[in-house]
């Protein structure tokens, strides 16, 4: 936990962006137990289609507010996270107990091993579209059976701006482009969970459980 990011060198601009001073405050703005009770809702739905999970590994975990959630859900599972901003992977491996962390850009993980579940929310709407094919890869590499990917969806990519930031937001169909290029990964299940949500609000996310077969 201790490399020092402000001395590595990034292969894109979206990467610098999350691992320097925009990460940093994104993890005061996104954290407290409402998150956590709606993220537990949102996972608990999408695990109703899934069987035997007992390992998880998040790709972008920031803070861990999602394996925190999911750890209410499956408490004997072995959890992971990947996450790029150092602050935020030091919060993760201090917040979950047993949690693995690894301190490192999706785009330089590499899969020693699999998990039975990966996950993916909320981060690949601001990954470089370019290098989209590379975390798709490591996504499909990681996973022993199942694939969540939890995003912004649109039939067709858009680049949007982002709290005054341009290329730094991409929405697409993230789950049909990995279908597309897994030939042995198939679209178990799916759904959205939306923002005016009476008791458990998300952004707007349309989520998709894909399982190897």
């Amino acid at each position: 936990m201790s490399k020092d990011f402000s001395r590595k060198t990034f292969k894109t601009d979206q990467e610098k962006f999350w691992a320097g001073e925009f990460g940093d405050h994104y993890i005061g703005r996104n954290q407290g137990a409402d998150r956590v009770a709606s993220n537990a809702a949102f996972f608990a739905n999408i695990l109703r289609s899934a069987q035997n999970v007992r390992s998880v590994i998040e790709f972008g975990a920031n803070i861990g507010l999602n394996l925190e959630a999911i750890r209410t859900l499956l408490p004997k599972a072995e959890l992971a996270g990947v996450e790029i901003n150092q602050k935020a992977a030091e919060q993760l491996g201090a917040a979950i107990k047993g949690v693995q962390v690894y301190p490192i850009s999706i785009l330089d993980f590499k899969c020693k091993r699999m998990w039975d579940l990966v996950l993916i929310k909320g981060v690949l709407i601001h990954i470089n579209p370019q290098s989209l094919p590379q975390v798709y890869e490591a996504l499909y590499r990681a996973s022993a059976r199942y694939i969540c990917i939890a995003e912004y969806y649109n039939p067709t990519p858009v680049s949007i701006p982002y709290r005054g930031h341009a290329d730094r937001l991409f929405k697409r169909d993230f789950a049909g482009e990995m279908l597309d290029r897994c030939k042995y990964l198939r679209l178990l299940d799916y759904g959205f969970s939306y923002h005016r949500d009476g008791h458990f609000p998300q952004d707007d996310i349309t989520w998709f459980l894909l399982e190897k077969f």
